[in-house]
């Protein structure tokens, strides 16, 4: 079975490792139906908080586009060029302009990690307040309503921090998932979320993400579902995204098998 990823990262991202050709040669030896490489976006220099230890500075793009460029010809099927990014209205033209326009994105995920709360941007995993979690799943689905973003990346990674799903759990991801609805915005269950260090509480030790119950909801909502593996390592740009589809076929969730770029 050939297998569509598009939640790829590169040694740029300075939390990755590997090329864009990397990637692509451990892709095509494990059955690759297209491959979507989406780095952490650069932001301004001169941003509120741009993150420079986890995501690309503007001087390497023309690097990271070189990557996507090589790897592209060295393998047999579709490689595109794009980027992951969160969702602050403040840059909107930059998403919109700067790395659609000007430099030419493919495409862009949601990858929504942050809470913003005035000039800080807060790890969604170390939010355990209540308030600062609904105002991150209205920020999410403000993202989501730009129509910038070509699916919403780990949804569910909000509960990467909280302990046993509760009903604010349910009552976000509700919102969350009827606002995705409403959008036709696929939503991508993560297989890097699998690999990680499990959730260990009195009642249960699961994922970090993908959890189970924002997924049955997604079920009974009827969400359109991609799967990806957000790999950090070459060895996980398909290993990963076998471990998503298989936690999907266990909820008898049917996923798409590509997106049209």
């Amino acid at each position: 079975m050939l297998i569509a990823n598009y939640h790829t990262h590169t040694d740029l991202c300075h939390h990755a490792d590997g090329t864009a050709l990397d990637y692509a040669k451990t892709a095509q030896k494990d059955g690759c139906l297209e491959l979507g490489f989406s780095d952490h976006c650069p932001y301004p220099h001169d941003a509120k908080d741009n993150w420079h230890y986890c995501r690309m500075d503007l001087t390497e793009v023309p690097l990271y586009k070189k990557y996507v460029e090589e790897a592209g010809n060295a393998v047999d099927f579709p490689v595109y060029f794009g980027f992951e990014c969160e969702w602050d209205s403040d840059y909107k033209s930059w998403y919109e302009d700067k790395l659609k326009g000007e430099l030419g994105a493919e495409y862009l995920v949601l990858g929504s990690h942050w809470v913003t709360e005035g000039n800080e941007h807060i790890y969604i995993k170390n939010v355990d307040s209540d308030a600062l979690l609904n105002k991150y799943i209205d920020q999410t689905i403000e993202g989501a309503r730009s129509g910038l973003y070509s699916f919403l990346a780990h949804p569910d990674l909000f509960m990467a921090g909280r302990g046993d799903w509760d009903s604010q759990a349910e009552e976000c991801s509700k919102a969350l998932l009827y606002a995705a609805k409403e959008l036709n915005l696929p939503l991508e269950i993560n297989g890097y979320g699998i690999i990680k260090a499990p959730v260990v509480t009195a009642k249960e030790t699961r994922f970090q993400y993908p959890v189970k119950e924002f997924w049955q909801l997604a079920k009974e909502i009827g969400n359109t579902v991609i799967c990806n593996s957000d790999s950090h390592s070459p060895k996980y740009v398909i290993e990963n995204n076998v471990k998503a589809r298989k936690f999907a076929e266990e909820l008898g969730i049917t996923v798409m098998d590509k997106i049209n770029l």
